[in-house]
């Protein structure tokens, strides 16, 4: 059963996002799940925020339903593997 607040929410978050598109100069039609997918990629994951917080904040029960707005970036992933291997990098001479 959904809750007064989430019924007005669902209502008004569309006008919001066509608000933002006009005043940006943005002429794509937005949808509350392209703004989901971008929070969650380009906001989130993309400043090292962790799946589990991005999943809390989307507010999700599962991680495994995050997974399907949130895509790992490549640029998350290449960052991840310099860290890697810095941690895992020894001098030879030592």
């Amino acid at each position: 059963m959904e809750t007064y607040y989430r019924k007005v929410e669902k209502r008004c978050w569309p006008s919001l996002l066509k608000e933002i598109a006009e005043l940006c100069g943005i002429t794509k039609n937005l949808t509350t799940h392209c703004a989901r997918h971008t929070f969650a990629t380009t906001v989130t994951l993309a400043n090292h925020v962790s799946m589990e917080s991005v999943s809390k904040m989307l507010g999700h029960s599962s991680i495994l339903m995050t997974k399907i707005y949130a895509r790992i970036l490549d640029s998350s992933v290449e960052r991840e593997m310099d860290e890697l291997e810095n941690i895992l990098k020894f001098d030879i001479n030592d």
